[in-house]
């Protein structure tokens, strides 16, 4: 039993070496270097995804998380910042965070936005002091150009994610769950 218990601290540290090893840092101008990589992660996406304007037309809010590195080999962890959107302005910067287990190996860095669909929904997610994502989000896969729009997703959606760019190589199957948490960067 204790050989088992090791082995999940090692399997735990190793995912989070791994982790730390993708470069996923802030440089001391933090604001400036989230805010870049939100408009590089935006361009791509509208752009290699024309469907998602429609979405972004319709949306209260947009938070962007240009760069998630995720690593794990039984555990595993990601983590990610970004930037909160309302009417093409940043309001706010976030980050997130999210642990999970299971039967998973690898490593990836991808980027994924959430359209906020609704005044409630956006509202909800601001005066979280950590907001979890749960029951009350729609998750839309690209996999091929015109695939997301907001008339393929539900309108009544009061969140709607989109995961793209993704670059890396991880396989399994996991129980995980991402928390959001306003950062100052």
């Amino acid at each position: 039993m204790k050989n088992i218990q090791r082995r999940k601290f090692i399997a735990g540290i190793g995912s989070m070496a791994a982790l730390g090893a993708c470069n996923n840092s802030i440089a001391a101008n933090g604001a400036a270097v989230i805010d870049a990589r939100v408009d590089a992660a935006l361009s791509f996406l509208y752009e290699n995804y024309p469907g998602t304007r429609d979405l972004r037309e319709k949306a209260v809010g947009i938070l962007v998380m240009p760069l998630i590195t995720e690593a794990g080999f039984g555990f595993g962890a990601s983590y990610g910042r970004g930037a909160l959107r309302v009417n093409d302005a940043t309001i706010d910067y976030y980050g997130a965070a999210q642990a999970s287990f299971g039967l998973q190996i690898g490593a990836q860095q991808y980027a994924h936005t959430l359209f906020f669909m609704t005044d409630a929904a956006l509202a909800k997610f601001r005066a979280s002091s950590g907001w979890v994502a749960g029951a009350d989000i729609e998750y839309a896969i690209p996999t091929q150009g015109d695939s997301i729009s907001a008339e393929t997703t539900t309108s009544l959606s009061p969140v709607i994610a989109v995961t793209y760019a993704q670059a890396g190589l991880r396989a399994g199957a996991t129980l995980k769950g991402t928390k959001y948490s306003r950062i100052i960067p």
